[in-house]
């Protein structure tokens, strides 16, 4: 796993071959790090990193200046592995790692501990029954007192399969593709 920009760009760590993660190429991240400061001031922003993975996008925000990142986590491998990256990396005060599943994380956070983030990227399993309702769980809806995570003006990126259209969605802002990896933006308003 390679860091691309940032503080700590050029800085690689090796995975366990044991990961069941399926990583976001690093074609398609930095591609999306490219576009991302059309989107987001990294000084201060507060990011959240749902299905973290092996931890490429929460190390690629710590990297570039986020205030704070949340990783959220189900394994408990691939959240000693994140949190051993982020020590080696000195990071740990800008950092919250959360070992859960974030079906059950969702509704708890906005429930429980009402917050919001600036930046929320998710890259479930493509095949994750509910993947076509995380826009939703993530954003909340636009009925009175059911807000989501994103702050306003926030922006939420959700990676998927190709046979996912999200574009009917009243915050879905654009598409990009990067070989086989799909983005949605989200903005809100």
């Amino acid at each position: 796993m390679r860091i691309i920009g940032g503080i700590h760009k050029r800085r690689r760590f090796d995975v366990p071959k044991t990961f069941t993660a399926r990583p976001t190429t690093d074609f398609a991240k930095e591609n999306l790090f490219n576009v991302l400061p059309q989107f987001v001031e990294w000084e201060g922003c507060r990011a959240l990193d749902l299905f973290a993975g092996t931890g490429s996008i929460t190390i690629e925000l710590l990297s570039r200046g986020c205030a704070h990142v949340t990783s959220v986590e189900m394994r408990r491998e691939h959240a000693l592995f994140i949190a051993n990256v982020v020590e080696k990396l000195d990071e740990q005060h800008h950092f919250t790692l959360v070992r859960s599943d974030v079906g059950k994380y969702l509704p708890n956070c906005i429930a429980v501990v009402p917050m919001s983030f600036d930046f929320i990227f998710a890259d479930p399993p493509y095949k994750l029954p509910w993947l076509e309702k995380l826009p939703q769980m993530v954003l909340g809806n636009d009925r009175e007192g059911e807000d989501g995570l994103l702050a306003p003006g926030g922006v939420f990126v959700l990676e998927h399969p190709d046979s996912y259209n999200f574009s009917g969605h009243p915050w879905f802002a654009e598409h990009r593709e990067y070989g086989a990896v799909n983005f949605s933006f989200f903005v809100h308003p």
